[in-house]
């Protein structure tokens, strides 16, 4: 696929740095983010991008939709290393295979660009960021499951840029593999969460911040 421009744009501040509570330090400095133009591919909803094991040759940038990384454990559990919102590259690898599989939560818009087009400078701030959010993914799996739910509405909330409503375009059982929990806790927590007047669940997908003090408190 063609690619008109790759560059870096900017600096801009890490989205999780301050989303997941003690134990995580703002970067030293802005992130630049990748610039990247040229025609989307669409796919439709579950959607494979790429599997894990296929060479990592290339970086994605979401246009619109929402995109999951998971790994299937042997086991068969799934777990579910991120979600990818417009504007978010994914698909960085220190290695010459992905780790995680790719695929569309939603119908997506995504942006391929050739990984050696981008210079070993981008490359790193990228992978740094990465980096990060891996960490921060870490420690919010040390926590208990309302800590756990209570983060991730206020990263989603954070990462949408919007102070009351959360639209989640993922299932529960994505969410579930994404915390470590299993649907119930995460279906009951949030239940507890509306009972206790901290959220309101107008819809299963629509969550609506009521008491962000309560969530913040608990994400500390």
């Amino acid at each position: 696929m063609e690619i008109e421009a790759l560059r870096l744009r900017g600096p801009s501040t890490h989205r999780f740095g301050r989303l997941m509570g003690r134990g995580v330090v703002e970067p030293a400095y802005p992130l630049p983010t990748l610039d990247v133009s040229g025609p989307p591919m669409s796919l439709a909803r579950n959607a494979e991008i790429y599997a894990e094991g296929d060479p990592a040759d290339h970086l994605y940038k979401i246009a619109s939709g929402m995109v999951r990384t998971c790994k299937f454990l042997v086991d068969g559990r799934r777990q579910i290393g991120g979600f990818y919102l417009p504007g978010d590259i994914f698909g960085l690898e220190p290695e010459s295979e992905y780790t995680f599989s790719a695929e569309a939560v939603t119908e997506v818009e995504v942006i391929a660009v050739k990984r050696a087009v981008a210079s070993s400078t981008q490359l790193l701030a990228l992978m740094s960021r990465e980096l990060q959010s891996t960490q921060n993914h870490l420690l919010l799996l040390a926590k208990t499951a309302p800590e756990r739910v209570a983060s991730f509405l206020l990263e989603m909330a954070e990462r949408i840029q919007s102070a009351h409503e959360v639209e989640l375009g993922m299932s529960r059982q994505d969410i579930a593999d994404y915390l470590g929990l299993t649907i119930e806790t995460v279906s009951r927590t949030l239940t507890q969460l509306e009972n206790e007047s901290t959220i309101a669940l107008p819809t299963s997908k629509r969550v609506v911040l009521r008491n962000r003090a309560t969530l913040k408190r608990l994400n500390s």
